[in-house]
C-alpha cells in the first residue's frame, strides 16, 4: 500500500483529490497540506483544517508568503495586488485574449508541488508516494493558467520522480476534466462541499460574481444540484465554454 499527499487549498477541486486519494489508500495514509502564499484571505485555509479533520487525516500548514513578497504588481490575489476583477473566465479571455490571467500565481503550482515533495520524502522516507493536485480542464483553458496544464503536470512529474529516485510521482485526476465533471465525481463521492470555500474575496459568504464563484456556481448547476455554501449574489447565468 503507497502513501498519498494531497495539496488541499480548501476549495472543490483539491477536496475532491482528498475524497480521491482516501479512496484509493485509506485516510490513515493520507496527508494533507495547505500553504499560505500571501493571499488577502486565509478563509481558504480555514476550510482546509475543517476538512481535513473531517477525513481524520493528518494536515500540515505552512506559511511561505515570503516568497511571494514581489508578486504584487503582477498577481490580483496576493496583498497588496490591484482589485479582483469581478467578470468570468470566459469573459476575461474574450476581452484581453488567451494568456496569463491577473489571477495567475507566478508559479504557485510548480512551487506547492515542489514542497509537498520535499515533504512527502521526509514524511514517508523510501516509500512509494503520490502527490494530488486538483488541476482541471478549465483551468487550462486559454492558457490562462499555465501550471495547470497537461504539459506542466508531466514535466514536473519527471522532474519530481526524477529527484527522489524514482519514489513520488504526481497523481492529476482531474486534469482531464471540466468543473462540472470535478463536482460531479465528487458528488458521487460525497464529498463535504459545504465545507470548501472557492471565492478570491473573503467574508462570511462567497461574492458569487469573481471568476472562480462563476465557474463553482455553474458546475454545481449543470450537475442539477444546489451549491451548499451561501452567496452575495448567486444569479449566475450557465456559461457555454465551447
Amino acid at each position: 500500500m503507497g502513501k498519498a499527499l494531497v495539496l488541499n487549498s480548501g476549495g472543490v477541486d483539491s477536496t475532491t483529490c482528498v475524497a480521491l486519494a482516501i479512496q484509493k489508500y485509506g485516510s490513515e495514509n493520507v496527508i494533507t497540506a495547505s500553504l499560505y502564499y500571501g493571499q488577502k484571505h486565509d478563509k481558504e485555509l480555514e476550510c482546509a483544517r475543517k476538512i481535513a479533520e473531517y477525513y481524520k487525516v493528518k494536515h500540515i500548514e505552512e506559511d511561505i508568503s515570503n516568497v511571494m513578497k514581489y508578486a504584487k504588481d503582477v498577481c490580483t490575489l496576493v496583498k497588496g495586488g490591484n482589485e479582483i476583477e469581478h467578470k468570468s473566465y470566459v469573459e476575461q479571455i474574450q476581452e484581453n485574449g488567451e494568456g496569463r490571467v491577473a489571477t495567475y500565481v507566478p508559479f504557485r503550482n510548480g512551487l506547492f508541488l515542489s514542497i509537498a515533495t520535499a515533504y512527502a520524502d521526509s514524511l514517508f522516507p523510501g516509500e512509494e508516494v503520490e502527490i494530488y493536485y486538483g488541476a482541471h480542464a478549465d483551468d487550462a483553458a486559454g492558457q490562462a493558467y499555465a501550471d495547470c496544464s497537461p504539459e506542466f503536470a508531466e514535466a514536473m512529474d519527471e522532474a519530481i520522480n526524477i529527484g527522489t529516485y524514482g519514489k513520488i510521482h504526481i497523481n492529476r485526476p482531474l486534469i482531464n476534466m471540466n468543473k462540472a465533471e470535478v463536482v460531479k465525481t465528487g458528488l458521487n463521492l460525497n464529498v463535504p462541499y459545504e465545507l470548501t470555500w472557492s471565492c478570491y474575496e473573503g467574508g462570511d459568504k462567497a461574492c458569487g460574481t469573481c471568476g472562480t464563484c462563476i465557474d463553482r456556481l455553474n458546475a454545481f448547476k449543470l450537475n442539477g444540484v444546489e451549491d451548499p455554501i451561501e452567496y452575495k449574489d448567486s444569479n449566475v447565468k450557465t456559461i457555454n465554454k465551447e
